[in-house]
């Protein structure tokens, strides 16, 4: 579940506020174990996930790199062909 969660940092452009919410949101279902909370454990389930976000936001805009920004496309195309290359298929 973990492994839709991407890196976020050092993007130009800089990650979009769905992207933080859509990584908080299977960081929370990871640790939690519920891919959908129950009406009993919606609220603190959604509670979790808006705190992840802010945090994670913050994080975001805290560190700070000499290294160049990465590319969305380039870094994609990146993780497709390790993909094919892993799983052996063609692009």
């Amino acid at each position: 579940m973990c492994r839709n969660i991407k890196i976020l940092f050092n993007f130009q452009p800089p990650a979009t506020e769905d992207e933080v919410h859509a990584a908080a949101l299977q960081f929370v279902r990871k640790i939690s174990g519920f891919s959908k909370p129950s009406k009993a454990n919606e609220a603190t389930f959604l509670a979790a996930v808006e705190e992840v976000t802010l945090v994670s936001r913050r994080l975001l805009s805290s560190l700070e790199t000499t290294a160049p920004p990465k590319n969305r496309e380039e870094e994609a195309a990146k993780a497709k062909a390790r993909s094919a290359e892993r799983y052996g298929r063609t692009a």
